[in-house]
């Protein structure tokens, strides 16, 4: 592989885990710059070794890029892709670490002159913490690396980013555009949902709290750890997957309803098949996952 010229937007924790990984695979057969809002992220991320050279200045951080890694919140991508668009070169390519994938290729594909290429793409990977100063180079290993089945850039373009993607580590698969926005929802997007309303309830319990905070422990921190994550990537996900999200919290609710009832009837029975069946569900799923995957 030739020397590759990497700009990564937004240098947190998915972009600087990229760049981490790639400078550990690649060394100086990669240079790496980004694009940073302050000073002291531009400072950390290059103290890290995330990245090479970190400015404010997109036209600068994209200008020789031979690929283009956007890691912002998702409603930030679009805008940013209008304005990196006229300082591109011929041939280089964009892709997205976005956790909705049908929104953006609606909106960025249109956009695109035939000489630069859009790979949508998403790696299943995260932390509860954000910011470069949470990243690391191993971020992505094991960990599935979705690739868009309805990509429109040319096959051996695809597979060149392919042979970028498994440097991180990361097991590449496809999957159609609804059917991965539906799966992220049922297993990323309606459990941060969920996370964040067991911490309101919590917050909620008024008089009880004090008592109830002495009493979290694993079962609580477990729980709830992904009610940490940024805000204002939450915010766009559910903005930008929100039927998906939408109906299956709604199939939560009636599961729910139902366990109420259950409760309501006194029937143990019926509690009991609930909890063992998503016992047995969730080991066989692990199980099969840790086959493919590292969970």
């Amino acid at each position: 592989m030739a020397k590759l010229n990497l700009a990564i937007i937004g240098v947190g924790l998915i972009g600087g885990s990229f760049g981490l990984a790639l400078k550990d695979k690649l060394g100086e057969d990669v240079h790496i710059r980004g694009l940073c809002r302050h000073k002291e992220s531009m400072d950390a991320a290059v103290k890290l070794g995330a990245v090479d050279e970190a400015s404010d200045d997109v036209a600068w951080v994209v200008k020789d890029a031979d690929l283009v890694y956007l890691s912002t919140p998702v409603l930030q991508m679009v805008p940013m892709v209008k304005q990196i668009l006229p300082h591109l070169k011929k041939g280089a390519v964009i892709t997205d670490a976005g956790s909705t994938k049908k929104f953006l290729m609606d909106s960025i594909t249109p956009l695109l002159p035939d000489d630069i290429y859009y790979i949508s793409a998403h790696p299943m990977t995260g932390k509860e913490k954000s910011g470069v100063s949470a990243a690391g180079k191993d971020l992505f290993l094991n960990k599935c690396y979705v690739i868009i089945k309805e990509t429109a850039a040319p096959p051996d373009v695809v597979k060149w980013f392919e042979d970028i993607m498994t440097l991180t580590g990361a097991n590449l698969t496809t999957l159609p555009v609804a059917q991965h926005d539906r799966c992220a929802s049922i297993i990323s997007h309606v459990p941060h949902v969920a996370a964040a309303a067991l911490v309101t309830l919590l917050e909620r319990s008024d008089e009880d709290m004090k008592s109830c905070i002495k009493l979290a422990g694993g079962g609580f921190k477990d729980t709830t750890r992904i009610a940490s994550s940024n805000a204002d990537m939450w915010a766009d996900i559910c903005m930008t997957n929100a039927d998906a999200i939408t109906a299956h919290l709604r199939e939560v609710q009636s599961i729910l309803d139902d366990v109420i009832k259950y409760m309501e009837a006194k029937d143990r029975q019926k509690i009991h098949d609930y909890f063992l069946k998503a016992k047995k569900r969730r080991d066989s799923i692990l199980d099969t996952a840790e086959e493919l995957f590292e969970i």
